[in-house]
């Protein structure tokens, strides 16, 4: 199993969370970044291949849900989660509500497994 990011970089995504929620513009790269790290300490907290979590264009990783024992192995999974970068970012670091962003539409979610909000509060509270 890989190694979660470190807390220096969690910290460094959840702080680029924020300047996008003030109306902040924030660099491709930067975005990019927190991205990759947020949901690289999601898929490590919750290690399975139940669920894949799309944030295009910049990753994709696939958790498990505690409960639920099925497994994703090849072609298109059964449970995904599609998000945009800003979405994703704002439900990493707890700006926003899982129930809110599917409401709005701005969470994609398929699949009898494809809700993951149980699993994002410790993307952003340090218990990944």
């Amino acid at each position: 199993m890989r190694r979660p990011p470190d807390q220096a970089a969690l910290s460094a995504a959840l702080a680029v969370a924020a300047r996008l929620e003030a109306g902040h513009e924030v660099g491709r790269p930067e975005l990019a970044t927190a991205v990759r790290t947020t949901l690289a300490r999601l898929a490590h907290a919750h290690p399975g291949k139940l669920v894949e979590v799309r944030v295009p264009p910049y990753a994709a990783v696939q958790v498990g849900v505690p409960g639920q024992t099925s497994a994703h192995t090849r072609g298109t999974p059964p449970n995904v989660v599609e998000t945009d970068p800003r979405t994703w970012l704002a439900l990493a670091s707890g700006r926003l509500a899982w129930a809110d962003a599917v409401a709005s539409r701005r969470v994609s979610a398929s699949g009898a497994h494809a809700d993951i909000a149980g699993l994002l509060p410790g993307v952003s509270d340090g218990q990944v």
